[in-house]
């Protein structure tokens, strides 16, 4: 059994659910796995893959593991404990197809109920995969232990998001151990609820792009920025406040981002396109609002490398406040390929609605756009991008 643990998850996952369901909670979604990095899966992979999600009908949020969110994650408020602890995984929400090396997912239900899906089903794949073809982890810890120094040396800030394309469960948990010992007060949490717990680090993460997809396809893609920062400041007050801006290009989500946004946020996080052009924008667009940018936060964490890390971090040379949420680069690096893959909502029945629409997302790198393509080109159209 790959994930053991309820917790063993990403905390957007668990912020989203409880936004999702105060805020929509009838609306059904479609989720599916995309395989960018084409690869070639081994024969009976879909029925093994099968066996482990069938295993998470099991799982429950633990009496240590509520205790232990109610004290870090205080922006939860009772009801949302009571639904986590009543909740149970309902495999029939998962197909699973595999013909010759091609595997096919997809997820189907309620929103708020399918949310918590996407993390552990893409750690089951990664780490299954390499139990099935034989690949071993190598340099684990001599790898992390460099990186843990290097990055007190530089002085930056980091989280750990390894958990979507991990090697293994164990190879994320001793990488977080390492950092924590080696790295201090530099390492500032783990997007994985249940490592965070074991490490007593702050469980990190806020939104992610679903919430802003769903906004589109529920109010129009010219209001869906506006509306979702509307709804995720109306569900956490304040709280939370790194607002993902590239689901419809960044440069349209700055359209949006007006001076009461740019307050009230605590930053943004960056998460494609050129690193240097978005810090550059920020600081433009902060300063516009007659905000000082130093009192702001960027959380850089699209493919990032110890030399990403250092290279930004010259960069910003202390404009703004720079964090780095850091993923497969710790979590899977470890002389195997990771896989490249995502989960993402293709479809969605909104609140009060009568049938499925489609949802896409606009990356700020024109080949990371999710969706069906007439529908990606009538965003574009709309947005004028």
């Amino acid at each position: 059994m790959i994930i053991k643990d309820f917790t063993d998850n990403d905390l957007y996952k668990f912020t989203t659910m409880n936004a999702i369901q105060k805020k929509f909670p009838d609306a059904e979604v479609v989720y599916r796995f995309v395989n960018r990095g084409e690869t070639d899966f081994p024969s009976g992979f879909a029925e093994a893959l099968q066996a482990e999600v069938e295993e998470m009908r099991g799982l429950t949020l633990t009496d240590e593991a509520e205790r232990f969110m109610r004290r870090k994650c205080y922006y939860f408020d009772s009801v949302f404990f009571d639904l986590l602890k009543g909740y149970r995984f309902d495999p029939s929400e998962v197909r699973i197809l595999q013909n010759g090396g091609s595997l096919e997912l997809e997820i189907r239900g309620l929103w708020y109920r399918t949310v918590l899906w996407e993390v552990p089903l893409m750690a089951m794949i990664s780490e299954l995969y390499f139990q099935m073809t034989g690949q071993f982890a190598r340099q684990v810890e001599e790898k992390a232990i460099h990186k843990a120094r290097r990055f007190a040396e530089i002085g930056a800030e980091i989280s750990e998001f390894g958990t979507r394309r991990r090697f293994s469960f164990e190879v994320q948990d001793r990488v977080i151990g390492i950092l924590k010992e080696y790295s201090g007060k530099y390492l500032k949490g783990s997007s994985n609820v249940c490592l965070a717990m074991k490490y007593n680090l702050t469980p990190m993460g806020t939104h992610p792009h679903e919430w802003f997809m769903y906004h589109g396809a529920h109010y129009g893609y010219r209001s869906a920025n506006a509306l979702a920062l509307a709804n995720w400041v109306d569900v956490y007050d304040g709280h939370l406040g790194i607002a993902l801006t590239d689901t419809y290009t960044t440069d349209n989500f700055f359209s949006s981002f007006d001076t009461q946004y740019a307050k009230l946020f605590d930053g943004l996080r960056w998460d494609s396109g050129d690193p240097y052009v978005f810090t550059e924008k920020a600081l433009k667009h902060y300063r516009e609002k007659r905000i000082d940018p130093r009192t702001k936060t960027v959380v850089y964490s699209d493919a990032l490398d110890l030399e990403g890390v250092e290279n930004i971090r010259s960069f910003v040379n202390g404009r703004l406040h720079d964090v780095y949420g850091i993923g497969t680069f710790l979590s899977n690096d470890v002389g195997v390929k990771p896989l490249n893959m995502v989960i993402k909502m293709f479809e969605c029945k909104p609140q009060g609605g009568k049938e499925f629409w489609p949802v896409v997302k606009l990356s700020d790198v024109e080949g990371k756009h999710t969706g069906d393509p007439k529908e990606i080109a009538l965003c574009q159209g709309l947005l004028r991008i």
